[in-house]
């Protein structure tokens, strides 16, 4: 009797154990992977590859660009074919991860030329949501962006 409560024992602490684990895991990899897909988002803007972009965006995806006008995915990813940036950054990017959603916040520092030609020099504040989608992907939602007055 003694074995058998021994090996009980020994079998909920070994589940215990790999429960504990697998939280440990999955708590720190959702952060990882939505920080992965941010840098994407970057990397997309420093080349001018609205490619490296469009798979991040869900399909009813919507921006609130830096004059509050609203744009769905075709004119967000219309508008960053013609946006062409000298240099670009994302500095004091923080993510929070809740419950399948994941907010990440930071800000933006660019140089180039918008859709109609115009050279800008920015710095943004903006907020991205992710959702984790039924299939386990991770895709964004939702962007606003606030111009930082200097």
């Amino acid at each position: 009797m003694k074995y058998q409560q021994a090996s009980y024992l020994v079998a909920l602490l070994f589940l215990t154990g790999a429960a504990w684990s697998q939280s440990q895991q999955t708590g720190a990899a959702p952060d990882k992977a939505v920080a992965a897909l941010e840098d994407q988002w970057l990397q997309s803007q420093k080349t001018n590859n609205v490619d490296l972009l469009a798979p991040l965006l869900a399909d009813k995806f919507v921006y609130t660009n830096g004059d509050g006008k609203l744009l769905d995915k075709a004119a967000t990813l219309a508008d960053a074919k013609a946006t062409k940036f000298g240099s670009v950054s994302y500095e004091k990017v923080q993510i929070v991860v809740s419950q399948g959603t994941a907010i990440a916040t930071g800000e933006f520092v660019g140089k180039g030329t918008d859709a109609s030609g115009k050279a800008f020099d920015a710095r943004f504040r903006y907020t991205d949501t992710w959702s984790k989608m039924a299939n386990g992907k991770w895709l964004c939602v939702a962007s606003q962006v606030t111009p930082i007055k200097i």
